[in-house]
């Protein structure tokens, strides 16, 4: 009783801190020409930019089939994808919910211990998060002036802002800060055998070994460098998925590929937010962007933002309805077998 009520306190929160970033989002925006704009939009390449995201998943499907061979199981892409869908569709009822998720569905569906497919979404994580980091120090150093300017005046200007508000000056902040984590180092260098009893840390102490087993993994995998081409493969068609969606408007449709790196940059920011599938967090950071770097009015990047994140939800809340129904399904079928 105790952990539902937890679970639904948690999924209020994060509902709610989506809302709030949608008002915030769409505060300033005069609905009634965001609107006319969204319907006026060439749908045919929203319908483009679905592929992609299509092709993104199934690549995403064989990239997890290449990390869990080395395991000694062999799961077939298709439970694989289907698993993977079904986790997606749980990131809509609660952030990070998904991963667990997919591992228990493809766990009991292919028979493979749960705990090894927890290590691999690891792997995973880290290959995605190195991509995107690895895209946006390319964006920064290639276009610095075009992009450069709305990382430093609309995030980390608001961010200094703050900080000299409640401290008086940056400098003071950082000293406190770097003072506060080597005092904390300290701390876990003379306490690390007794703070390795605790399960927190016990955690954090798998989690590292997880990272560094996974890298040692993908270095030694009989295919790596499909997995490689998969890795980046994913991240292409996520460009382009993000890109070729500025055609459905008239007021993006100048836009050209760097632009579209830059916006999926941005988005993958928003994602961080702790809120449910980037609901509110997205929309603000892409209208903005589009409003502070190209000069379109906040219901034109109103316009393209609604048109990506709600094809793109809608489409795998789609998928993975479907897929958690074909599991359903050939569970149950399972069973009568058996009876």
């Amino acid at each position: 009783m105790k952990k539902a009520i937890i679970q639904i306190l948690k999924i209020s929160g994060f509902a709610g801190l989506g809302i709030l970033l949608l008002y915030f989002a769409f505060r300033d925006i005069e609905l009634d020409e965001l609107l006319n704009i969204i319907k006026n939009a060439n749908f045919w390449w929203v319908g483009a930019s679905l592929l992609f995201l299509t092709l993104s998943f199934i690549s995403r499907a064989r990239r997890w089939v290449l990390l869990i061979e080395p395991l000694n199981f062999k799961p077939s892409l298709r439970n694989t994808f289907y698993a993977l869908m079904v986790g997606y569709l749980a990131n809509y009822a609660l952030p990070r919910l998904g991963e667990v998720t997919r591992c228990v569905t493809l766990g009991k569906k292919e028979k493979i211990p749960v705990d090894s497919l927890f290590g691999t979404v690891i792997i995973e994580r880290v290959f995605d998060l190195l991509m995107l980091i690895l895209i946006l120090l390319l964006l920064l150093f290639t276009w610095l002036e075009k992009f450069g300017g709305f990382f430093h005046d609309q995030l980390y200007i608001p961010f200094q802002e703050k900080i000299i508000k409640a401290f008086g000056e940056t400098y003071l902040f950082w000293a406190i800060i770097a003072a506060f984590l080597t005092v904390i180092l300290i701390l876990i260098y003379v306490f690390r055998k007794s703070l390795l009893k605790l399960k927190f840390f016990q955690k954090i102490r798998d989690l590292l070994k997880g990272v560094f087993l996974g890298l040692k993994t993908v270095y030694r995998m009989k295919r790596n460098w499909e997995f490689i081409f998969h890795t980046v493969f994913i991240w292409f068609c996520n460009i382009m998925m993000t890109w070729v969606l500025v055609f459905s408007l008239k007021e993006t449709s100048h836009l050209v590929f760097i632009d579209g790196v830059f916006l999926l940059v941005v988005g993958g920011i928003a994602f961080v937010a702790p809120v449910t599938g980037g609901f509110g967090a997205y929309h603000w950071m892409v209208s903005r962007a589009l409003y502070f770097v190209y000069g379109l009015t906040l219901e034109q990047g109103g316009a393209y933002a609604i048109l990506t994140h709600e094809a793109n939800s809608l489409y795998t809340i789609l998928l993975g309805a479907i897929s958690f129904a074909i599991i359903l399904s050939s569970n149950k079928k399972r069973q009568y077998s058996h009876a």
